[in-house]
């Protein structure tokens, strides 16, 4: 190659900004995040951005946000982000962008990466997630305490084992409130599709259905549940409580910047580099202060709930006749604690197809959470990828 192209193309490189060298420890972060939905989307993508907004209070980062992308097409968007922005830390935030973030970190050995809710990882590419499934089974307690048809429904996105495993854990906490009641299931096949989650709203509650939780990103459910003067659980965060604030009971709300702030420092400080992140895993819950209920800002339930929750009572295997607020109460206590006492997915337990899926005395190991597919006993309705 002629050197003086040679020293063009470079000198072209450095003016866009696209030169990514091997990052020294105390230098400053640019940091790319890549969202499956608008940032307005009430639920994950406004969350995850919220998390983007404390990862901007630190000196020594700065971030370049691109929305909406289609997952698939993350590939592109992130060579961008190197070459056109000079990022030298890409996170990208949906399940399907997991094949193409890794191969984007094969790529660019010397840039970080992070992805949120997968499961593969490479020397420069760690994976993260705040996990709700402990808020899910409280949320459960909840609905099995509060419903009057015996029927709760669920709205879907897509069957993949994360929403799966927050559809058990709900289903478990309503089975611990309400041995009798059933969980029922519409599947959306999407993470914002307002008119899809519309219609599955109407049918659960034609279905019988009168409590609703949903993995859907904007504030739908919690609309059609409060027009028909049936209650919900807000979905990422407390934001969802101003659509229906007397039907929003609790939900399920995440802190991502308490992720973002710890891996970004780390990388700063020298802790984390491009060739020690193929077992960084971060997996946090209600421990780390990562996941939490709640209905509006600091309530973890709507005050308009409370007498009817402490008038109703669970024969509870370990604490007898106990009210559904104290038990609640007692599990949230429980799952905060670091030293956790108990577990959703503590056997034995039984998937609806009559196996046992967790034997006595075990609890579930992350790996096993992560590519769950079974469907719990109490749960109606269709699931794709369901075990015999």
């Amino acid at each position: 190659m002629n050197k003086r192209f040679l020293i063009a193309a470079m000198l072209i490189l450095a003016l866009v900004g696209g030169a990514v060298v091997a990052y020294e420890p105390g230098e400053d972060l640019k940091v790319g995040f890549i969202y499956v939905g608008p940032i307005g989307d009430f639920g994950w993508t406004y969350s995850h951005n919220d998390g983007r907004i404390a990862v901007e209070a630190l000196p020594f980062a700065s971030t370049v946000i691109v929305e909406s992308v289609a997952e698939g097409q993350e590939g592109p968007v992130i060579d961008d982000l190197i070459a056109q922005h000079g990022c030298n830390v890409i996170l990208t935030t949906s399940f399907g962008f997991m094949d193409g973030t890794l191969d984007a970190a094969l790529r660019h050995p010397d840039v970080f990466f992070g992805h949120a809710s997968g499961f593969k990882r490479a020397p420069n590419m760690m994976s993260f997630m705040a996990d709700f499934y402990q808020v899910y089974y409280l949320n459960g307690l909840i609905a099995g305490a509060l419903t009057e048809t015996g029927k709760v429904g669920y709205v879907g996105a897509f069957p993949i084992p994360e929403v799966k495993r927050h559809m058990n854990a709900w289903a478990m906490g309503v089975k611990a409130a309400n041995p009798d009641a059933e969980v029922h299931v519409k599947w959306i096949y999407a993470w914002f599709d307002p008119g899809a989650a519309t219609e599955a709203t109407n049918a659960l509650i034609a279905d019988g259905c009168d409590v609703f939780a949903f993995t859907e990103d904007s504030p739908t459910v919690v609309q059609v549940a409060a027009e028909n003067e049936m209650i919900s659980f807000g979905h990422y965060g407390s934001q969802m409580y101003q659509f229906a604030p007397d039907y929003v009971v609790s939900g399920q709300a995440i802190d991502w910047g308490k992720i973002y702030v710890d891996f970004l420092t780390k990388i700063y400080e020298g802790t984390y580099t491009t060739s020690n992140l193929q077992h960084v895993d971060y997996w946090w819950l209600m421990t780390q202060d990562a996941v939490f209920p709640e209905a509006a800002p600091g309530v973890p339930i709507n005050p308009l709930y409370i007498d009817a929750l402490k008038a109703y009572m669970i024969d509870d295997p370990t604490f007898g006749m106990i009210s559904a607020y104290d038990l609640h109460n007692i599990r949230l206590a429980q799952f905060s604690d670091p030293g956790v006492t108990f577990d959703p997915f503590q056997g034995p337990i039984m998937d609806r197809n009559g196996n046992e899926v967790v034997q006595a005395g075990f609890w579930l190991s992350v790996d096993s959470l992560i590519t769950m597919e079974w469907a719990f006993e109490n749960i109606v309705g269709p699931w794709p990828n369901e075990p015999e």
